[in-house]
């Protein structure tokens, strides 16, 4: 508390501003996420994805090699990965998603899984051709319960520099 009149100092929530990414540092995201059988059909249908994998569970059951569950749909593990990194890292202080590269998923998702994330900094650059903003480059790790990765994405991103001290919220 400072002061008699009541006012406290306010800490807005944000991401990292370019200067606070480290190459080389894994951040790891907190809460991780459990994916349920609505998630996958929800996603999937305002998707317009119509493949059988995520949403036909006898199909599904038929098929070899997933123990006859239905896959969550790998675009849904992609954005929850993502998703859980904003707090940590780009509430705010982001300009905008330069794209994705690298994209993989090595182990299949299924509802009851607990997704996990964790996010590299693998590079940084402040912009050539916009002042006040940097590229920074990230990847992605998705893992479930077990530790097994279950996507991997490398992503370039446009980030804030740090306002002056007296600019800053």
């Amino acid at each position: 508390m400072s002061g008699e009149s009541g006012e406290h100092k306010r800490i807005p929530q944000r991401g990292l501003w370019f200067e606070e990414f480290e190459i080389g540092a894994v951040y790891e995201h907190s809460p991780g996420r459990t994916v349920t059988e609505a998630d996958n059909v929800l996603f999937t249908t305002l998707t317009m994805n119509t493949q059988a994998l995520h949403l036909d569970a006898a199909w599904a059951a038929r098929q070899p090699g997933f123990d006859g569950q239905r896959l969550i749909n790998s675009m849904f593990t992609l954005s929850t990965i993502v998703g859980l990194s904003v707090a940590q890292l780009t509430q705010g202080t982001l300009v905008a998603n330069l794209g994705f590269s690298d994209i993989a998923f090595p182990s299949p998702l299924f509802a009851g899984d607990t997704l996990y994330a964790e996010t590299e900094c693998t590079g940084k650059r402040a912009s050539s051709s916009r002042p006040g903003e940097g590229i920074v480059n990230i990847t992605h790790i998705g893992r479930n319960q077990d530790g097994v990765i279950v996507a991997k994405a490398s992503r370039a991103t446009l980030v804030r520099l740090a306002p002056e001290e007296s600019q800053r919220p």
